[in-house]
């Protein structure tokens, strides 16, 4: 062993750390249970003091030339710490130089992961002023000007003001927030997430560094909504240009004499059906949605089951606990395809055929993958295995729940070989038959009746659209 620091050892150091781990864990919003984490002001001053705690010993440490070996022992012990499949996947890069600054980390957890309510922005603040307070009250030659002329001056250099210091000086008492010149939120917070750094004070340096986290997150608010305000436009052209070209496409491509009111109504079902798949695949929900699938299911299995499992225990009393974790699944299980599956989808036209003749296309196409299921099976990368493994358990003997999924997301995401495919076709098929009364469609399949404009209708044009 090289460690040789002559005030603690190694393993009590560890300890120590592994209690700070937890501590950014809280500070990222949320317990172990997944329930949020609530921050009062005295809970982030200890937080705070923890960070300046460690902040203090590395940089005493990393400061010096006799502890080189030290340091190398350390942080092969942080990563053999962070290489546990239980820690959380942002921290794995946790180094003895990044706890230096382990204030700073607090700090930044607090504000730019953990939800910015009214009452949690009051509790930093409250706690970083207090803070401050008490490090100049125990300066002589300190007063409570100095705090306020510290702050004046952090937030001119991030053009928050542009008033000269001593008029502020001589208005100070007379000042009330309705004729402060704070205006610069919206200037400093261009879309452009890189702020100054803050000025580096002997006193006062917890509130500055606050307001650089804080105008640090609105610039990445106001980057995020311009980025979906551009996104809606962009959207919206993209709707318009898509539903009407086509129709325009296939009437055009038919003969005169087959635009008979039979193929312009099947037209227009068609048109309505592409509209509403559209509408969700385009959403800014389901966008949502995919981005957090693709960020769970990045992380190693053991760490997304974490996530998902204890969703399952409320399943039971809260059925749209049940749903979230099977639309995620299945939107993390196409993640890396979707973009391809929304082209597919574009290229989709409508051939005129009846549901019944889909329905035929997609039965022969059912028979003939059973035969490749495990050569299809091998295909897939191991994170799509355990994907549709943990989906094929969940739903043992509730597939009928697949049913109050998205048609378009279900249709796109499950693959028409495996066992969860034909499930799904056997709840399809009932309905389709009308073998029950539980399960008939009352609109139409019934005294030779076609299934037209009903949820059987929408979703084997949506199987056909994905699989034919």
């Amino acid at each position: 062993m090289s460690w040789c620091h002559p005030d603690i050892t190694l393993g009590d150091l560890m300890q120590l750390i592994k209690g700070f781990v937890d501590i950014l864990i809280l500070a990222n919003g949320y317990q172990s249970s997944g329930l949020p984490a609530v921050w009062d002001a005295p809970s982030i001053k200890n937080a705070v003091r923890w960070g300046l705690f460690f902040q203090d010993v590395f940089k005493r440490i990393n400061d010096s030339c006799h502890f080189d070996n030290s340091m190398k022992e350390l942080d092969a012990a942080l990563r053999n710490l962070m290489s546990n499949p239980f820690c959380p996947q942002g921290l794995v890069h946790l180094t003895s130089t990044s706890l230096s600054r382990a204030r700073d980390l607090v700090i930044e957890c607090l504000v730019q992961s953990h939800i910015m309510g009214a009452k949690h922005l009051t509790s930093l603040l409250t706690a970083v002023i207090e803070m401050d307070v008490n490090d100049l009250n125990g300066t002589w030659n300190a007063n409570s000007t100095v705090y306020t002329d510290i702050l004046m001056l952090q937030m001119e250099s991030l053009n928050l003001v542009s008033m000269d210091r001593e008029n502020f000086v001589k208005t100070r008492a007379a000042s009330t927030p309705s004729t402060s010149k704070i205006s610069g939120v919206s200037r400093a917070g261009s879309c452009n997430p890189a702020m100054p750094e803050p000025m580096d004070y002997s006193f006062a340096h917890h509130s500055c560094f606050l307001i650089h986290e804080i105008l640090q997150r609105q610039a990445s608010i106001l980057c995020i909504t311009s980025a979906e305000t551009g996104l809606d436009s962009i959207l919206n052209l993209f709707m318009t240009e898509h539903m009407l070209v086509p129709e325009k496409n296939s009437l055009e491509g038919k003969p005169s004499t087959g635009n008979s009111p039979k193929s312009m109504s099947e037209l227009f079902l068609w048109s309505q059906w592409r509209s509403r798949c559209l509408s969700y695949l385009v959403d800014n929900r389901t966008i949502r949605l995919l981005s957090g699938a693709n960020l769970i299911f990045s992380t190693p299995k053991v760490h997304w089951l974490q996530v998902l499992d204890p969703l399952k225990v409320l399943s039971d009393s809260i059925n749209d606990h049940l749903l979230e974790i099977m639309e995620i699944s299945l939107l993390g299980f196409i993640s890396s395809r979707w973009t391809n599956l929304i082209g597919q989808f574009m290229s989709h036209s409508c051939d005129y055929l009846t549901i019944s003749e889909q329905y035929s296309v997609l039965h022969c196409l059912l028979q003939e993958n059973t035969q490749c299921a495990h050569s299809k099976m091998e295909a897939l990368s191991s994170k799509e295995k355990d994907i549709l493994g943990y989906m094929t358990t969940f739903l043992d003997c509730h597939y009928h729940k697949l049913w109050l999924l998205p048609p378009v997301l279900v249709a796109a995401a499950i693959p028409s070989w495996s066992i969860l495919f034909r499930a799904f076709w056997n709840e399809l098929n009932k309905r389709f038959v009308g073998a029950s009364s539980d399960v008939r469609c009352y609109d139409c399949g019934q005294d030779g009746k076609e299934h037209r404009d009903c949820e059987v209708a929408e979703r084997i044009r949506c199987l056909y659209a994905f699989h034919i």
